[in-house]
C-alpha cells in the first residue's frame, strides 16, 4: 500500500480556474519525493488536499490508507505538517506549545524532542511572536517530528530562510526520519535542495504531473536539444513526437527537451524527424527545470 496516494485529482478556484486536471502520483514508504512546479502550479493545493485542508472536486487521495476528511483525527495522529506560512499561537511560550503538541500524540519521542532542542537555537520561555522566523520554523518542526510520524509532509518549509537555515532545517528534516522510514513529501523552488534530500522529483506543470522520476533516471534521461530555426523545420511536427516534453522558439533557435539521452534524442531528430544540425546535450537538473518550465521568448 502507498503511504501518500493521488488519484485523478481535480480541483478549480473562484470563476472555473482549473488548477488541478487529472494529477496523479504516489508516495511509497521511506521515500522522499520532491514535489516541484512554478507558483501557481497546485503544488500547496494537493498538500492541502492531503491534509484534509481542501477537497477535491473529483479524484481520490489516501494518507496511510485513510480518507482525510473521514478519517482527520487518526490521519493526523500518523503525519507531520510543516508550511511556510504556518502559524504557531504568538502569545503562548514556546514550552507551551511543544507541551500542547506532546499532549496531542500518544506516540510522542521524550527523547528526541530532547536531540532537537540540543540541535536548535530556540528559548523555552520566548513567547512564539519573539521568534525569528527560522527559530518559528525549527519548533514547527521540532512538533511536527517529534512523534515519529510514518508521514512528513512539508510545504515550502525552509522558505524565507537563508540558505545555510534552509539547509539546516531540510537536513534535520531528512537525517531525523528517513532512516527510520518515515516517508517524506517536500515542496520547494529551490532545486539544489531537491538534488541534495530527495529520492525522486514529481513535477507539476499545465495542471498535471508532467515528469515523475527517480533523481537518477532523471540525470541520464532527458536531454536538450537546440536546433537551428531554419524554414521548413516545423515545432508542430517535433512537438507531436511522444518523446517531446516541450518546444519553444527562443532567440533564432528551437530549444526541446526530450526523453532519451543525447545520443539517442540526437538519432530520434535526425531519422525521425529530419532535423539536421543539432546540438544535443544532457544538462544539470536546474537548467532542464528552466527549459521545461520557463517562458516562450
Amino acid at each position: 500500500m502507498s503511504v501518500l496516494e493521488f488519484r485523478d485529482i481535480h480541483r478549480s478556484y473562484g470563476h472555473g480556474q482549473e488548477v488541478l486536471s487529472g494529477a496523479t502520483f504516489s508516495v511509497e514508504k521511506g521515500q522522499v519525493v520532491g514535489l516541484l512546479g512554478k507558483n501557481g502550479a497546485g503544488k500547496t493545493t494537493l498538500i492541502h488536499i492531503a491534509m484534509g485542508m481542501l477537497r477535491a472536486q473529483s479524484g481520490r487521495v489516501r494518507v496511510l490508507g485513510l480518507d482525510p476528511e473521514k478519517d482527520a483525527v487518526e490521519m493526523k495522529r500518523r503525519v507531520g505538517f510543516v508550511s511556510e506560512d504556518q502559524i504557531l499561537p504568538p502569545a503562548m511560550r514556546v514550552k507551551q506549545v511543544i507541551g500542547l503538541h506532546r499532549d496531542l500524540y500518544p506516540g510522542w519521542d521524550t527523547e528526541l524532542e530532547g536531540q532537537l532542542r540540543q540541535r536548535f537555537n530556540f528559548s523555552d520561555r520566548a513567547r512564539v511572536k519573539a521568534l525569528s522566523k527560522g527559530e518559528a520554523r525549527q519548533v514547527a518542526l521540532l512538533c511536527a517530528v517529534a512523534h515519529r510520524p510514518e508521514l512528513l509532509i512539508l510545504d515550502e518549509p525552509a522558505g524565507g530562510l537563508d540558505p545555510a537555515a534552509r539547509r539546516e532545517f531540510l537536513e534535520t528534516s531528512i537525517d531525523l526520519l528517513s532512516d527510520g522510514g518515515t516517508s517524506i513529501l517536500f515542496s520547494s523552488h529551490y532545486m539544489s535542495d531537491v538534488e541534495r534530500m530527495a529520492d525522486r522529483i514529481v513535477l507539476l506543470h499545465d495542471r498535471d504531473v508532467l515528469i515523475d522520476a527517480e533523481l537518477d533516471t532523471l540525470r541520464e534521461s532527458y536531454a536538450v536539444a537546440v536546433m537551428p530555426a531554419e524554414a521548413g523545420l516545423q515545432i508542430g511536427a517535433i512537438s507531436a513526437s511522444p518523446a517531446c516534453l516541450r518546444i519553444r522558439e527562443r532567440q533564432g533557435t528551437l530549444r526541446g527537451v526530450f526523453r532519451g539521452n543525447a545520443e539517442e534524442v540526437r538519432s530520434l531528430l535526425e531519422r525521425e524527424l529530419a532535423v539536421q544540425g543539432a546540438s544535443v546535450a544532457q544538462v544539470p537538473l536546474e537548467e532542464l527545470f528552466v527549459e521545461l518550465l520557463g517562458g516562450n521568448s
